[in-house]
């Protein structure tokens, strides 16, 4: 027989082991034994706690479920390629690598190199084409050059040549090939209820609007997928692109019976190492099968990739606000249980029965919760798969994708939950009988241990290093940076809770009792008492908060300083659009002559690639940039110049630089900075003006011609007019008579900021993924709210009961578990808005120079959801705790 201590039973097998740190080594049958009592304990407290269990089991599986489809959608961009359409009658494309790479020695370690999309598309020589036409297998090359073109009532569509209808199998259904420059033929799209073969159709292409004899209409062979297209002879076209020695792309035919694999080999080994243009080093590549997509959306697959690098930063967000959900209702749902395990301990059960207990009901919950999250991966992720589809980049759902993504978020949880679990009971199960004994009446532990509070200041401080980091980003890689940073200090404030509870009530407690009177009491007492409860109430909330706040100031804060900045900038009182084709160079030059008109500017958007370094890591940088003309200049654009003079903004080799970018490069007027254009090619103009308004304007300002041969098509976006203050007509008139001759589609109104700011409107792609940011994980971290906030008011059953016996009357017990609502939810808004300040004051401060900003409409609908999650995970299950809860039943 077991000698006894008191009322525990001591296993002397236990105090050996404990005393030289050797695990036991139990007989067969005693392990069997301790394995059915610890499956008994297990079954019975899941149906005794099976409330508390559930509200796990939804906030697990959510994270499941959350994780799953961030999975489908990362897995589905990975394998999307851009969609052949323009070339479905290829068999393969040459065309120029639209790839750069930059290599840099980190400090202390090997070589680097980083690789960037090009935003414009790199040509390749015309003298290509001849090789390639050479090549063993090839029955027909076809030079492919593109134009915007628009009709006389403002449609949008290609200029193509008609040899190249080939590569899309356009065939003539009525009349002839144009012979001469005068004729097109026209997509059926576009002559559908319009002109026959012999009419006239007024286009626009590369100047003022010219009238052309439509000689045939012509429809695709395989379904109408590629955009409305204008044929025009080769001649002519080649004129109209304005690039006579280069080309876009190459088309090639195949020979019959010779395979991709071969014709690839065969234009390979016939072509140059390079494209061939001046000043580029663009390799060549030839584009089979899929991969001609990649040909037609030159930018498709730079976009791919940063929607790839924006939802991998929120995808370990993700993560981390999954295992913050997934511990945080773990440990509360076992912590709330401490006295039964403690009591459980004093009666002789042993700290492995116990970890075991609480093994197997954690793997049973997580693989309830997996299973559940794991089948609501899939609608989920084909949700937010279909917020970030497009037209150029579609994304596929191949046959492995759900399941692969359902086992990758159900796996993870289940995976997570068990030792999770068990950690969490770790301060009850090794504890003595003796000492359990006096834990299971005693209250919890209100104050964090010495590791988690030294875990605590170390990721506080993490955070506000973090916050520093996101000043080196822009845009919405910046707000990804910050997003981080606040995650580190939400972490931190999970880990701190309990001291954070005691200052928030320190400072909330005697307006609570002021307030509330009884119940104001009771709410104050309740929470002085379980500080750490008060803590898990409030951690999702600042959780919540926090990573909304960042997610949804970031880009306003930005967007709001550029077009301060923009508008400061704006001189011009009128500004003339042309619609999707844009307006080429001459249309300016018109306006200017128009009566009334002072100034006019023509605005060219292109953007460069810059080669830099950030902690010693090679990295390339998109930047946006503008193309003006100096001529005019300062009546319309007024980047308040520090330094230098942009009247010499003219030429091929020269560039105006932003201040704190001229800073960064350490460079000034006369130096010369190394640049790739949108097209690859490398230039070092000279900096002839330093500026201040780049944040509205962008880092680099260059003339319009040093752009215009190097972007997919040289139309300015905007002209910018400046009228005369005494002019005796109508300046927007005169403008409009003065464009007349371009064509329809072109507008002219009242210029402003918008027209300018180098911040582009706010795609479809990026509105996507700032849905599911704010969307989608918002809404999780929200459920993760009223999870926690029941499975704790489900918790306090015993504390409801015992109030009700002493006398406190229904309305006195709502009354008090409103105002600890209220308590909980203000206090979450303002620790979590104080977590959101700290990275994006550091962000805007330093990138924009100001405050951040938040619309208040936004911050009103984050407290007001907010306070409705929090109300929903305490009075409901409150009042639905019965009769012993709010009921008429004390006992």
């Amino acid at each position: 027989m077991k000698r006894r201590t008191g009322m525990a039973a001591q296993d002397p097998s236990e105090t050996r082991n404990r005393r030289t740190g050797t695990a036991a080594r139990e007989p067969l049958g005693v392990r069997q034994g301790s394995r059915r009592a610890s499956a008994f304990l297990a079954r019975r407290s899941l149906a005794t706690h099976r409330r508390a269990w559930a509200a796990v089991i939804v906030a697990t599986g959510a994270a499941a479920a959350l994780i799953g489809a961030f999975a489908f959608v990362i897995g589905s961009l990975l394998v999307a390629a851009p969609p052949v359409q323009r070339y479905a009658g290829a068999d393969a494309v040459v065309a120029a690598d639209q790839k750069v790479s930059y290599t840099a020695k980190p400090w202390g370690s090997e070589p680097r190199t980083t690789t960037a999309y090009l935003p414009e598309r790199a040509r390749l020589d015309r003298s290509v084409l001849a090789a390639v036409a050479g090549a063993d297998g090839v029955a027909k090359a076809v030079a492919d050059d593109s134009v915007p073109v628009s009709t006389g009532d403002g449609r949008p569509a290609v200029g193509r040549s008609w040899p190249s209808a080939a590569l899309t199998r356009y065939e003539l259904a009525e009349g002839r090939a144009p012979r001469d420059a005068t004729e097109v033929v026209l997509d059926g799209s576009l002559a559908a209820g319009g002109p026959a073969p012999g009419e006239r159709v007024v286009l626009r292409a590369d100047g003022t609007a010219r009238t052309y004899t439509v000689s045939g209409i012509a429809r695709t062979g395989h379904g109408g997928d590629a955009p409305p297209a204008v044929f025009f002879t080769e001649p002519r076209l080649t004129a109209l692109a304005g690039h006579p020695g280069r080309i876009d792309t190459i088309g090639v035919v195949a020979e019959p019976g010779v395979s991709p694999n071969a014709l690839r080999d065969a234009i390979g080994a016939v072509l140059p190492e390079r494209s061939g243009v001046p000043g580029s080093d663009r390799g060549v590549r030839v584009l089979t099968g899929a991969e001609r997509g990649e040909a037609e959306q030159v930018d498709a697959l730079g976009g791919r990739g940063d929607q790839l690098a924006l939802l991998g930063s929120i995808g370990g967000t993700v993560l981390m606000v999954a295992l913050l959900v997934i511990a945080s209702t773990l440990s509360q749902a076992i912590h709330q249980r401490s006295g039964e395990l403690a009591l459980l301990r004093a009666v002789g059960a042993s700290p492995r029965q116990l970890r075991s207990a609480i093994g197997r009901e954690a793997g049973r919950v997580s693989a309830a919760a997996a299973l559940l999250g794991g089948i609501g991966a899939v609608p989920l992720g084909l949700a937010m798969r279909s917020l970030l589809t497009t037209e150029t980049l579609p994304l596929p759902v191949p046959w492995w994708l759900p399941p692969a993504a359902a086992l990758t978020g159900g796996l993870l949880v289940a995976l997570l939950a068990r030792p999770v679990a068990m950690l969490a009971a770790r301060s009850i199960t090794r504890l003595r009988p003796a000492a359990a004994l006096g834990a299971a009446a005693a209250e919890e532990p209100s104050e964090p241990g010495r590791f988690r509070t030294v875990a605590g200041v170390v990721l506080a401080f993490a955070g506000i290093s973090s916050a520093g980091v996101a000043t080196t980003q822009s845009g919405q890689a910046a707000g990804a940076a910050a997003s981080g940073a606040a995650m580190s200090l939400v972490i931190a404030v999970a880990l701190l809770g309990p001291r954070i509870s005691r200052i928030a009530l320190g400072v909330l407690g005697r307006p609570l009792r002021r307030v509330g009177g009884v119940s104001g009491f009771l709410a104050e007492r309740a929470a002085s008492a379980h500080t750490r409860r008060l803590a898990t109430a409030f951690t999702p909330i600042v959780l919540v908060v926090a990573f909304v706040c960042v997610q949804l100031a970031s880009g306003p804060t930005m967007e709001r300083a550029s077009g301060q900045q923009a508008s400061a900038a704006l001189r011009a009182d009128l500004v003339a659009t042309g619609g999707g084709a844009g307006l080429p160079a001459g249309a300016a030059r018109a306006v200017r002559e128009a009566p009334g008109v002072t100034a006019a500017t023509g605005v060219l958007r292109s953007a460069v690639v810059l080669a830099d370094r950030q902690a010693g890591e090679p990295v390339l940088t998109r930047l946006p940039v503008l193309g003006v003309e100096a001529r005019g200049l300062s009546g319309t654009l007024d980047p308040r110049v520090t330094a230098g003079d942009l009247d010499r903004l003219t030429g091929r080799d020269a560039v105006a630089v932003g201040a704190d970018r001229a800073k960064g490069l350490d460079v000034g007027p006369g130096d010369r900075v190394a640049l790739r254009l949108g097209d690859g090619t490398r230039v070092e103009p000279r900096v002839v003006a330093v500026y201040e308004h780049e944040l509205g304007l962008g880092e680099f300002l260059f003339p319009r011609e040093a752009l215009a041969g190097h972007v997919s098509a040289a139309r300015d976006q905007v002209v910018l007019i400046r009228t005369g203050d005494g002019a005796g007509a109508d300046p927007a008139t005169s403008v409009r008579e003065a464009l007349a001759p371009y064509g329809g589609g072109v507008t002219v109104r009242a210029a402003t900021g918008d027209d300018v700011a180098i911040a582009p409107p706010v795609s479809d792609g990026d509105n996507a993924v700032i849905v599911i940011g704010v969307g989608v994980i918002g809404g999780f971290a929200l459920l993760a709210v009223v999870s926690t906030l029941a499975l704790i008011t489900i918790g306090r059953r015993g504390e409801f009961r015992l109030l009700r016996m002493v006398g406190t009357g229904r309305r006195q017990l709502r009354r008090m578990l409103v105002l600890e609502t209220g308590l909980v939810t203000f206090a979450g808004l303002v620790i979590g808005t104080a977590v959101a300040a700290v990275p994006l004051t550091a962000f805007a401060v330093s990138l924009a120079g100001t405050a951040p900003y938040l619309p208040p409409a936004h911050y009103g609908v984050i407290a007001g959801a907010v306070a409705l999650a929090a109300a929903a995970g305490t009075l409901v299950p409150g009042a639905a705790g019965g009769r012993f809860v709010l009921g008429r039943r004390a006992g």
